[in-house]
């Protein structure tokens, strides 16, 4: 494992930011913690508010990431006070929080981890706990005191599994001060804790200790290659492999996302295909987590589908049999631990693995997702670990249902920020390049949403992916090029959708032409481009849609953009009012023929969206002659022709589009919804 340490960057440094400069070393490093895991600390002498030096302790606080912690994600703490707690005999976890609660320096602060007792009782200045993937595989194997002794001798203690809590920190504590000569000390089941006079002696002994675990390790693999057995179920063509996703991620999400939708992502890695297809890998799934802190986002195990069909169809079957038949077994497990004071969590897992195929993993979003994949890397790579040592070894049933409803732990979960409007559900918007499309597919995000965006510009689609993804954040948007009058390209955009985040939910069919022309100097081409694109190109993403909403069997949204001019046409317009009107009549006969699978149809009137649009650029002068004005006035025209007086902006739209999407209108389809600022000669009649 490297040392990043690094003297040049570190020398300034003292206190609480010497601190964070060696927790986000550590954070760096995904073998070491990942996902906010691990905890540091530092003691040291700062005045108090009274401005009289003061015995203090810094903390990680809970729900803090080390890979990004700052000073101000620290807790600051008054020592003595905490210290004082080594005299008790025993403390519940509410005592314990509510007096941690009473020894903060100053409000404003994240709560207290809640390993604070343990750091504060180990006799040390700076303390690190690290959940190495090399340290848990030595702990997740039976005997393991043994080989920790063996392999570290009196460097490190040991102490058998226990939660976190008052307990645990007494027994770390004792250790620590019985033998000073210790380096730290590993807690089966829950990684490596180092500790020294200074940051780098702390850190510098977690680098080491892991580097000789891993090395440890790799000479097992090496007497034991095949540890889970050969590879015996190997991994589809990547066509058939691709095909065969598509066809199964909406089938899953619809299962799972029986009580709350589920963002889904695919992995079919080399590490994953390897590991799921071995003989072994079934069995050693089932056995638990390699550590408790990760069955928040894990929960106690995955799905693992023996024998998987090579039919498509007979395989949906068995997933959807294999994911209730989760349910079942969930339910019975937590009745048999329950508490009348519990209440049960999600009964769907978050991993599915599929032999042959690749995993599948959930959460509500993207992010969410991506944290259970990569924790499961690291649990599969520990399975492995721990079975070359001799076999994999986790806590028992009976203690990973105490963990995973654990008040301290799921209160972690209450720290998270309230879900947006629509968190968890997937938009796919055409036209989403500029204007009216670019608009509502930032307003979707803005809410929560996973955005899909599609449009026939290739540079505008991704400077817009790419603007949603800087405002809020990593993947919240993905897109491809897409013309709607396309059949496959079609198919493919709504198939990258899927492989994107796992389903759909809201479609805004936006993408569309228009052609400024008297019918008698309207040519054939022309009026045949505007039905392509505004009629078919309509036909296409709806049916697309259509097919993977009932494949889900979640209901779901469809909003079709079409235009003022479907009830007060206007001169020069015949291909584009008569394109935009077949639109319209398609999505009432959708809403007619798919009510009963519980997807909504509904339509936005538009007029004169001028700013960010594509298609006005293009027909403002035609459009300026056909209303016998100068081009320089065409927008105070439009702006004076409606009843407010104001103009309509893609913004505008956008807000129109999200609340026929939305609960708000649960009740509402085949429905037309003017943003025009008033055009009486478009009243609806």
């Amino acid at each position: 494992m490297k040392n990043l340490w690094s003297d040049k960057d570190s020398k300034k440094l003292s206190g609480v930011e010497m601190l964070a400069y060696t927790s986000r070393l550590i954070g760096a490093n995904p073998d070491l913690v990942v996902w906010g895991g691990g905890n540091s600390s530092i003691k040291c002498l700062e005045p108090d508010h009274k401005g009289q030096e003061t015995q203090v302790m810094y903390i990680k606080g809970s729900g803090s990431d080390m890979r990004t912690i700052e000073k101000k994600h620290f807790t600051r703490l008054r020592l003595e006070e905490l210290q004082l707690l080594e005299e008790r005999e025993a403390m519940t976890d509410e005592e314990m929080v509510e007096y941690l609660g009473h020894t903060m320096m100053g409000g404003n602060q994240p709560r207290p981890s809640i390993e604070t007792l343990l750091h504060a009782f180990v006799p040390h200045d700076h303390v690190y706990h690290t959940h190495a993937d090399a340290i848990t595989s030595l702990t997740d194997t039976p005997g393991s005191q043994a080989l920790i002794r063996k392999l570290f001798g009196k460097e490190l203690g040991f102490v058998p599994y226990t939660r976190p809590g008052f307990t645990l920190s007494k027994w770390v504590g004792k250790i620590a001060k019985v033998d000073l000569n210790l380096k730290g000390v590993i807690l089966d089941k829950h990684g490596l804790i180092t500790w020294g006079r200074t940051a780098k002696e702390a850190y510098d002994r977690t680098i080491s200790f892991c580097s000789k675990a891993e090395k440890f390790i790799q000479a097992a693999k090496r007497k034991r290659p095949a540890s889970l057995g050969r590879v015996t179920v190997k991994p589809g063509s990547l066509v058939e492999g691709l095909k065969r996703r598509v066809d199964l991620l909406p089938v899953i999400r619809g299962t799972v996302s029986e009580s709350q939708r589920m963002i889904l992502l695919f992995d079919d890695s080399p590490e994953v295909l390897d590991f799921i297809g071995r003989p072994g890998a079934a069995r050693a799934s089932q056995l638990g987590p390699m550590t408790p802190d990760h069955i928040m986002h894990i929960k106690p195990k995955p799905l693992f589908i023996q024998n998987p069909s090579k039919d498509p169809a007979k395989l949906a079957q068995q997933l959807k049999a294999g994911l209730l038949l989760y349910k079942k077994n969930y339910l019975s497990y937590f009745n048999r631990y329950k508490d009348p004071k519990l209440t049960q969590l999600d009964p769907y897992p978050r991993i599915i693995l599929i032999p042959g195929l690749g995993m599948v993993t959930t959460g509500k979003n993207w992010q969410a997702a991506k944290i259970v994949q990569d924790l499961y890397h690291h649990n599969l790579r520990v399975i492995q670990n721990s079975s070359a040592i001799s076999r994999f070894q986790a806590i028992n049933e009976k203690e990973i249902h105490r963990f995973e409803y654990w008040p301290l732990e799921n209160y972690k979960l209450t720290l998270l920020p309230k879900e947006k409007e629509f968190s968890r559900q997937v938009v796919l918007v055409t036209g989403g390049a500029s204007g009216i499309g670019r608009a509502t597919a930032f307003a979707f995000a803005r809410e929560g949403a996973q955005v899909f965006v599609t449009d026939l510009n290739v540079q505008g689609t991704t400077e817009t992916v790419e603007a949603i993804c800087q405002k809020y954040g990593a993947h919240a948007a993905e897109g491809c090029v897409l013309n709607v009058g396309d059949e496959k390209g079609v198919q493919t955009a709504f198939e990258k959708c899927v492989l994107a985040f796992g389903g759909l939910d809201i479609v805004f069919s936006n993408a569309g032409v228009a052609k400024s022309s008297s019918i008698k100097n309207l040519t054939l081409p022309e009026w045949e481009q505007n039905l392509k694109v505004n009629a078919t190109g309509h036909f296409l993403v709806a049916r697309e849609a259509v097919r993977i909403l009932q494949k889900q069997g979640l209901g779901g949204n469809f909003v079709l953009n079409a235009t003022k001019n479907v009830t007060a046409p206007g001169k020069d317009f015949a291909a584009y009012s008569s394109s935009k009107a077949a639109s319209v009549q398609l999505a009432r006969i959708l809403a007619i023929e798919h009510g009963e699978d519980g997807i909504r149809v509904n339509i936005v009137n538009p007029d004169a969206v001028f700013e960010g649009s594509k298609l006005w650029e293009q027909m403002s002068r035609q459009r300026a002659k056909a209303h016998g004005v100068s081009i320089e006035k065409l927008k105070e025209f439009y702006v004076q022709r409606n009843l407010l007086k104001v103009q309509v902006r893609a913004e505008d739209v956008a807000e129109a589009v999200l609340f026929l999407a939305s609960s708000r209108a649960a009740k509402t389809t085949g429905a037309m919804l003017p943003v025009d600022g008033g055009v009486k000669e478009a009243f609806l009649r």
